[in-house]
């Protein structure tokens, strides 16, 4: 049974702003890390990404298992569920921090710091919530994970 367009669009972003919450975890902890052990940008950048994927799937495979799910299969449904919103929504926040002048050098006492990453996760969001809209609308992604509470 399929459901109507505007359930659909609020289930995307329901499924954005729990893949969000798990990215933004990682990225602000990859990215503290980075900058408090004053590491180049590329391996900031690489510890974020790697942290917002750990958590990103961490946050799915906790609801997942706790439905009562074994672990093979929570991992399986996890990867299926977040593996492309977590992409893309990582590909868009680091494109954006790349893209604000000063923000990868900018420190975390800096509001430029904490400023050019609110507005990475916001812009993401923007982008992302279409993709797992399709995703969706398909029985990919997030819908995976639904199938299992």
């Amino acid at each position: 049974m399929s459901q109507p367009a505007g359930a659909l669009w609020g289930t995307a972003a329901r499924a954005t702003l729990h893949c969000l919450t798990g990215c933004a975890v990682g990225e602000i902890l990859g990215l503290v890390i980075g900058t408090a052990l004053a590491w180049h940008n590329v391996p900031t950048m690489i510890t974020a990404i790697v942290l917002a994927f750990f958590f990103g799937y961490s946050l799915t495979l906790y609801a997942v298992l706790r439905a009562g799910m074994g672990l093979a299969g929570a991992v399986k449904v996890a990867l299926a569920a977040d593996t492309v919103s977590i992409a893309v929504m990582e590909a868009v926040d680091n494109s954006v921090v790349a893209l604000v002048p000063g923000a990868l050098d900018a420190g975390l006492a800096d509001l430029l710091f904490w400023g050019s990453l609110a507005l990475s996760f916001a812009v993401a969001f923007v982008v992302t919530t279409p993709v797992n809209r399709w995703m969706i609308g398909r029985g990919k992604g997030h819908a995976v994970v639904h199938a299992h509470h």
